[in-house]
């Protein structure tokens, strides 16, 4: 089984910056895809990035694209996301996702794999 922790959430002003990291664990497979996903308060949860295994494939809600950068080190089996720019409407657990492959996959059902999220908060 895989294991996806999530960390480096927390609060932060409209404007600032968080670095969320996604660590797997456990018997990890290759190749991978994975994503990040989010869900506010009473809401869905929505895709924000998604990436290949390679690395060189990405893909981002436009809500987030320009502000936010997905990116992996797959030699440290871990995932990425550089948010700049955060504004209140940010503010969600984010969750980490991966699946088996090398594509770029958007949807909730195509991922196997769920991290137990990080809270960001951004404060206006």
């Amino acid at each position: 089984q895989v294991q996806l922790v999530e960390s480096g959430g927390g609060l932060v002003q409209a404007g600032g910056s968080l670095r969320l990291s996604c660590a797997a664990s456990g018997r990890t497979f290759s190749p991978n895809a994975m994503g990040w996903f989010r869900q506010a308060p009473g809401k869905e949860r929505d895709f924000v990035a998604a990436i290949s295994w390679s690395g060189s494939s990405t893909y981002y809600a436009d809500s987030v694209k320009g502000r936010f950068t997905i990116s992996r080190d797959n030699a440290k089996n871990t995932l990425y996301l550089q948010m700049n720019s955060l504004k209140p409407e940010d503010t969600a657990v984010y969750y980490c996702a991966a699946a088996y492959g090398n594509t770029i996959l958007t949807k909730k059902y195509e991922y196997g794999y769920w991290g137990r999220g990080t809270q960001v908060t951004v404060s206006s």
